[in-house]
């Protein structure tokens, strides 16, 4: 069983989750996200194992978020996954993935046991 985990160290909830992989023996790949975004090509498969559009995945609340407008509904999913890529502050955390087959999103923290 691969597990990834696409983790933000500085995140509570990112750090809960990865703690929980390790209680139940699970020594995960970490991606740093914010140091090795996802390529487009990824950030699409990642929402694809999700069920989540851009919307649902992107961090509403961040600043870079409000400083380029994309709250704007007229943008596309496209512009959404361009923007999460370029600035990954904006992708909700953590993600994590089960042999590249299904994937969650851990807030709350728990939802990794439903990889295990």
């Amino acid at each position: 069983m691969a597990i990834v985990i696409y983790h933000n160290p500085r995140c509570a909830k990112s750090r809960q989750a990865l703690q929980l992989l390790r209680e139940h023996d699970v020594e995960p790949e970490i991606v740093e996200y914010l140091k090795r975004p996802p390529s487009v090509a990824r950030l699409k498969r990642l929402l694809r194992l999700l069920g989540l559009s851009p919307r649902e995945l992107i961090r509403r609340k961040e600043k870079t978020y409000k400083e380029l407008g994309l709250g704007d509904p007229g943008l596309s999913d496209e512009d959404l996954i361009r923007a999460m890529v370029e600035y990954p502050v904006l992708i909700e955390r953590p993600i994590v993935v089960k042999d590249d087959r299904v994937a969650v999103l851990a807030r709350p923290p728990e939802n990794v046991l439903d990889l295990l």
